[in-house]
């Protein structure tokens, strides 16, 4: 959920999904479906995390620690035990 989050706030401020498209190589039409991908929302959050002006916004604006943004990156982006071949 924090990374939708995370994604929401991008997308509220121009220039902040200015950035995020130009770091993530994707295309504005393909964030909607995009953001059901757990990978995606991973990338979402690790492109918060090289900003640190944008987590501390972020963090600000969502009531958190900045530290949360990358605890989330970490469970979200976790490989489970059932899932491996």
């Amino acid at each position: 959920m924090l990374a939708v989050q995370a994604l929401a706030f991008i997308a509220q401020d121009g220039g902040r999904l200015s950035g995020f498209v130009s770091s993530s190589g994707i295309a504005v039409e393909s964030i909607r479906a995009a953001a059901h991908e757990p990978d995606f929302l991973v990338g979402v959050l690790e492109h918060m995390l090289a900003d640190e002006t944008l987590l501390i916004a972020f963090a600000d604006s969502a009531g958190i620690d900045p530290a949360d943004v990358g605890r989330a990156g970490q469970v979200l982006g976790k490989v489970w035990e059932r899932d491996l071949p």
